[in-house]
This record gives C-alpha cells, structure tokens and sequence, in this order.
C-alpha cells in the first residue's frame, strides 16, 4: 500500500493508519510539481546579486549582512545542518523517528520552503527503507523551530551523522553506499527548509495524542463493563440528559456506553436499586472531560501537521 504526499488535509486518524498499516511513502505528481515550482523561482529570485536574500545568498543572524558567492551557497547550508547538529540526551524511539520523517516530507511538499525534489524523495527512501536517523531528545530551540532534532534528522541525508538500520546504528555515510544512494548535494535555503520546522515536537505530540485517544477508548470499554457486572442502570447515560449539559465529550462518552452495551441482558434487567454510587453515573461528565481535551489538543495538531 501507498500513500502519496500531496497537499490534501492530513489527520491524525491518517497517520496513524500509515504507521500501522506498513504503508509506503511516495511523491504525488502535484506535489512534485509544487517543490519543482518553489525550487525554480527561488533560484531564479537568488540571480540577482543587487537583492541580498536572507539565509539564502547572506549569512545567519548577525551575519544578515554578509553577502555569500554563488560558490558557497551549497557550502553555507550544509555547515547549517553540521552547525546545528549538538543534540544531547537519550535518542528519539524509532516510531517516533518514523513519524518526524513523514512530518518534514509532508511539509516539504507544499511547495513553500525551495526545497528540491530530491531532497524530500531520500526523506521518503528513508522511510521506506527503516533507515532511520539518530536524533536525541535535548537541544530543541523551540522557537523557530526544533532546530537541533532536525539538524540530526537531516545529516544522513548529506552522508554524515549515524542511523539505526535494520536493528543497528551505524554511519549513514555506510547504510547510504550499501543502498546504493548518493548523499543529497543540499542547494541554496535547504539547510533552512529542513530545519525550521515543528516535525520533532508535532511527532512526539501526535504520537502521544494517538495514544490517549486510545486510552480513552479503552477507559469507555473498562467503564462500560464494570457498569454491566454491577448491575448498574443506563438511565444515566440517556441522550436527554447529557444534551441538557451540551459538552461534546460527555456526550460522546454516554453514547459509546449504550453502544456498547446494546444487547446486554444484565443492562436491561429490572433494577432493585434506585440509584447507581456516584462514580458510575457520572463516567460521562469525567470521561467526558478527557475526551473535549484530546480533540483540542487534535485540532492544534492537526494544523500544525
């Protein structure tokens, strides 16, 4: 199975089923034209040596006005990515390496950061490949974007840095001559592409909120069940009264427990008792709760994604 990069709105649910499911990576026709179409009119823009472009044809920073020769442009974004590259702390796990690979190529393909085609393509191979970067986990800037984790994440493209293939870190610049691949020649702004970027944090984040989303499906399971063995009532979860309140969640909740109670012969039994303990009939409101912060915490993602 493939899933093409393309400019398309890309979920949470999407991901998921791409990291779970074996999916392959591979560059829609539209996609490739929107980077070809960036690359061309940002070197076209570079041309003109009267038209200091930043990061680009000057310097970083205090460098802003120091111009760089055509000659070194290349030069200049590869020094970036080495520059960058000072992560310290214990490595980023595999499926989250997975993840930040898919991130940056996804938002490479919009067509906004002059990347060339090649580059996001060995991102894909990458991915495709398990061939996945070693990154640590201290040392992003947080601002203009997670610097340091990408600076690792983009060295074995030039051949430099370590990845772990096939159960074993080794140099890229070996993994790369045994596949065959020749290490990106980074062009002008690409240092900057591949670094700023939110694919380090957005990772780690969608890669937790898929797992709360499961764990909260888990807890309405849990919760339904113990509701059934105690003989508990369903009243509490009708619709009409968790409408009154309106919270999305608790709503939610109080629809997954009849769904998932449907059919049971102890939920429709006639009850002696009157009333259920508090920490039964109030599942929605507390689940609920749960439930209306993972679908924020999805729909900041899911932009920044």
């Amino acid at each position: 199975m493939i899933h093409y990069i393309s400019a398309d709105h890309l979920t949470v649910g999407r991901v998921e089923e791409i990291l779970t499911r074996g999916y392959e990576l591979a560059l829609s026709d539209d996609a490739r034209n929107r980077i070809q179409k960036c690359r061309d009119y940002l070197d076209r823009k570079a041309q003109n040596p009267e038209r200091p472009i930043y990061g680009v044809t000057t310097g970083f920073g205090s460098l802003c006005n120091v111009s760089v020769g055509s000659d070194d442009l290349a030069q200049l974004q590869k020094n970036l990515v080495m520059s960058h590259a000072c992560g310290t702390g214990e490595r980023v796990p595999s499926e989250i390496v997975r993840l930040i690979l898919l991130l940056k190529a996804q938002s490479l393909s919009y067509g906004y950061s002059g990347a060339q085609v090649a580059t996001v393509e060995r991102l894909l191979d990458f991915f495709n490949h398990g061939v996945l970067p070693v990154i640590y986990q201290q040392g992003s800037l947080g601002a203009s974007g997670d610097l340091a984790p990408l600076a690792h994440m983009s060295l074995p493209l030039l051949g430099l840095g370590e990845v772990e293939y096939k159960g074993e870190v080794r140099p890229a610049a070996d993994v790369l001559r045994e596949l065959g691949w020749t290490p990106v020649e980074l062009k002008s702004k690409e240092g900057l592409a591949l670094l700023n970027g939110t694919q380090f944090m957005a990772a780690f984040g969608v890669w937790s909120l898929i797992r709360a989303k499961r764990l909260s499906e888990q807890a309405d399971r849990v919760g339904a069940m113990s509701l059934d063995a105690f003989d508990g009532r369903i009243e509490p979860f009708a619709d009409n009264v968790h409408l009154i309140r309106a919270h999305k969640g608790q709503l939610e909740t109080a629809r997954a427990f009849r769904r998932l109670l449907e059919g049971s012969e102890l939920i429709a039994q006639p009850k002696k008792h009157v009333q259920d303990p508090y920490s039964f009939r109030c599942i929605p409101q507390v689940h609920g709760a749960s439930k209306d912060t993972i679908a924020y915490v999805e729909s900041v993602l899911t932009t920044e994604i």
